[in-house]
């Protein structure tokens, strides 16, 4: 991890940020691989995110620098629900 003030990778300051996304076949939000077709060489049509309804908040949460160039896995597209949504007599 690199600290997030002054961008050491030794520094023992515990404000960390991850580190950047270096392919195109991970998730920029969680680091795991993102099943894109298209960074796998397969037509767009085949992705599993042209049969999904990604929420637009999911993409939101794309770093800017990122936008455009990688894509969210499928488990960051899932909807989450509203925090007020959630059943309290659930177990957790």
């Amino acid at each position: 991890m690199q600290c997030a003030r002054h961008g050491a990778l030794c520094c023992p300051h515990p404000m960390l940020i991850p580190p950047p996304i270096s392919t195109a076949s991970q998730c920029p939000l969680c680091g795991q691989a993102n099943q894109c077709a298209m960074a796998a060489g397969q037509p767009p049509e085949t992705c599993w995110c042209m049969a999904a309804a990604v929420p637009p908040e999911a993409l939101e949460k794309i770093p800017a620098t990122e936008r455009g160039k990688v894509c969210i896995c499928p488990q960051c597209a899932r909807p989450r629900p509203a925090l007020g949504a959630l059943d309290p007599a659930a177990p957790i």
